[in-house]
């Protein structure tokens, strides 16, 4: 897969494929069908695993050529060393975690960088629709209130406050909206809040 295609097929991944350096060791938890690692194999020449949990995602994955790790990621990365890999990627899933500041911790642990992208709960949109009355949904958040994986919501204030509670520094914050980023109002204007971190 090349860049061109990345930004047609995931314009939010194309973005976030710049912070990662050429050859880098790569772990993808949460990895989906393995669109950001096939990129990143093929034409980054970066090499790791993905973990997924979903048969689907996993077999998706497989048939792309990533090796992938069929595993909740609840359980943790204790098959990990510390510091195994350059980068460790969480996108678009930590939403879906029961317990966040532990998976937090762990994505810390095993890698030298964490980039991590959650919906941000508090795009305009999503405001407008609490004020009237109803959950949100959007691109960024697909589903009704009875049907969603994301049992976590988040704005990019409050996971900078997490961050800093579990002793991670925010490298770069940036707040995408469609994969573009948002300068002015990104807490207002970003549907998707992107974080690089690092241990303190």
């Amino acid at each position: 897969m090349n860049f061109k295609e990345l930004s047609v097929l995931r314009p939010d991944l194309a973005f976030i494929a710049h912070w990662i350096k050429p050859g880098a060791h790569i772990l993808d938890v949460g990895c989906g069908d393995g669109v950001m690692l096939d990129y990143l194999q093929t034409d980054k020449q970066c090499s790791g695993y993905g973990i997924e949990i979903a048969d689907a995602r996993v077999l998706a994955s497989t048939r792309r050529g990533i090796n992938v790790i069929q595993q909740n990621m609840e359980n943790g990365l204790a098959i990990f060393a510390d510091k195994a890999f350059d980068s460790v990627l969480c996108l678009s899933s930590l939403q879906m975690m029961v317990n966040v500041e532990a998976i937090l911790r762990d994505i810390a642990r095993v890698g030298r960088e964490a980039i991590v992208s959650f919906p941000n709960f508090a795009y305009w949109p999503h405001r407008l629709a609490l004020i009237g009355g109803r959950m949100p949904v959007s691109k960024a958040l697909p589903y009704e209130w009875y049907d969603t994986p994301n049992i976590r919501c988040a704005t990019i204030y409050d996971f900078e406050e997490l961050a800093d509670q579990v002793g991670l520094q925010v490298i770069e914050c940036v707040a995408l909206h469609d994969g573009r980023p948002v300068t002015f109002l990104p807490n207002w204007r970003g549907n998707l809040a992107v974080f690089r971190l690092q241990k303190k």
